[in-house]
């Protein structure tokens, strides 16, 4: 208000760099009212909870490579079942007979750490000789953290190469129009030396 002077607890509230308050009012004589800014929130237990243990999982039952823009892990547990869609709704799916491995690949976008969606991926199991033993496309997974993964069949125990073809996905990206759409190329990378256990 012109012609008025703030009184110094006001003056002093509105230039101290470490105050917390915003001021709702305030007069010659005083504050009239002060309220707590909003808090920044947390990141939610749930999504702290999903990357501590897929990355505790990956460390411990597998490993990683990064290329371009990606940074993809693997899982390799037994088989597992799952509940899966069949059109009708939602029916629990044993693992068949002769799977052997629970094989996932978890895509993250390298620059945010992020788990990335809607990515088509193939997983190839080869052996020794480069001859591919069992290959399927990997379905998404909610669970502990979203992943991609499928049962597969390995006949003998040993080291297996794991060749993981992953297809660019194709929701919408914001940007300007001048940008190159982040991940908008796919990448196929090789895991070597990974013992599939029997």
């Amino acid at each position: 208000m012109r012609g008025s002077r703030l009184h110094p607890t006001c003056m002093s509230l509105l230039t101290a760099a470490a105050a917390a308050v915003t001021l709702v009012g305030c007069s010659a004589t005083g504050p009239t009212a002060a309220i707590a800014p909003p808090s920044t929130p947390a990141v939610p237990e749930g999504v702290a909870s999903q990357y501590a243990t897929v990355n505790e999982e990956i460390r411990a039952e597998g490993g990683e490579t990064t290329s371009g823009e990606w940074r993809i892990g693997y899982i390799v547990e037994p088989a597992e079942p799952w509940h899966e869609f069949t059109g009708s709704g939602h029916a629990f799916r044993e693992a068949a007979t002769g799977e052997t491995h629970h094989i996932e690949i978890v895509p993250f976008e390298k620059a945010t750490g992020r788990i990335i969606p809607d990515v088509p991926v193939r997983l190839e199991v080869l052996d020794g000789s480069g001859k591919v033993v069992d290959a399927k496309a990997l379905n998404f997974y909610y669970a502990e953290f979203f992943h991609y993964a499928n049962n597969f069949t390995i006949p003998t125990p040993g080291q297996y190469t794991l060749r993981a073809k992953l297809d660019a996905p194709k929701f919408p990206r914001h940007g300007e129009p001048t940008d190159t759409p982040a991940l908008s190329s796919g990448v196929t990378v090789e895991f070597t030396g990974v013992e599939l256990a029997g």
